[in-house]
């Protein structure tokens, strides 16, 4: 991970299926939500848009080149991080928000054209990376997209999460973005969608980095934390505490599209991760 002016940036290998590369703003500290020892519930956020693909675009009608000046139709792009964001904004926005920015609630395809143009300004709003799509299928940051989106007006405000309370916390108000590390394992879920239920997944090795939304809390369990020394915070149990996320490779995917991801691995894998939500525009 290389630093330069305060801007951390960890770049993954190109895979067209993924694309997020993670990227740390010292200055999000100061945006930094923070978790309480609140033993809160379960929790479900539905995004108002179907469940999109950024893979199989011939299949979906889908032609990269009416959308941008690119030399070629592609197949797939490398847009997970604004696929992200989009079913972030269908759960943020009303319908009739929605429709002012010409996000089409109703259509998978158009709402994939809208992400990809989403995509496009990610890119540019990553000033760290040395490419752009639709000149190079360079992929984007969290951190990037949500100053796209940003950028449109569509959000008053985006914050961080650091760790699992101030994650758990953040999802009571709406979904989060969160990019990781996507291992091979990941590709092929089990039947159940859980992750931790795949063997052997550390070994398979990293794909690249990929962003997805997290859209409820399945399940969670909380413990506390070193009895014998007095008050102590109130923990939640990491293997029996699970998120639901939404991924961006069709509704056959997985369970209907998404998958169950424990809080186990996301502290396990917490350094090459990172959380954002957002914010509505208030008045």
């Amino acid at each position: 991970m290389t630093t330069t002016h305060g801007v951390s940036a960890r770049l993954y290998e190109h895979h067209p299926a993924l694309g997020r590369h993670q990227v740390l703003d010292a200055r999000s500290l100061s945006y930094r939500h923070p978790g309480t020892n609140v033993r809160a519930g379960t929790v479900h956020w539905q995004p108002k848009i179907p469940v999109l693909d950024q893979q199989h675009l011939f299949q979906q009608g889908i032609r990269t080149s009416l959308l941008a000046p690119t030399p070629e139709d592609v197949d797939a792009l490398g847009s997970c991080t604004a696929n992200a964001a989009t079913a972030a904004l269908s759960v943020l926005l009303t319908e009739d928000q929605c429709a002012a920015a010409g996000l089409d609630i109703t259509d998978a395809v158009a709402a994939q054209e809208w992400a990809i143009s989403l995509y496009s300004e990610a890119t540019r709003q990553d000033e760290w990376l040395a490419r752009q799509w639709p000149e190079d299928d360079c992929g984007s940051s969290g951190l990037g997209v949500a100053r796209a989106v940003h950028a449109r007006g569509l959000i008053g405000s985006y914050h961080h999460a650091t760790n699992s309370l101030g994650l758990l916390d953040m999802l009571r108000g709406g979904p989060a973005l969160i990019g990781m590390p996507w291992y091979n394992a990941f590709f092929e879920p089990p039947t159940n969608g859980n992750l931790a239920d795949l063997p052997d997944w550390r070994r398979s090795g990293i794909a690249g980095g990929h962003e997805v939304c997290v859209i409820g809390i399945e399940q969670i369990a909380w413990t506390d934390r070193l009895p014998n020394r007095g008050p102590t915070p109130v923990l939640p149990d990491l293997d029996r505490t699970v998120l639901r996320v939404r991924n961006s490779w069709g509704a056959s995917w997985g369970l209907d599209g998404d998958f169950l991801l424990p809080l186990s691995i996301y502290a396990e894998l917490r350094r090459e991760i990172d959380a954002i939500a957002f914010r509505p525009v208030t008045a």
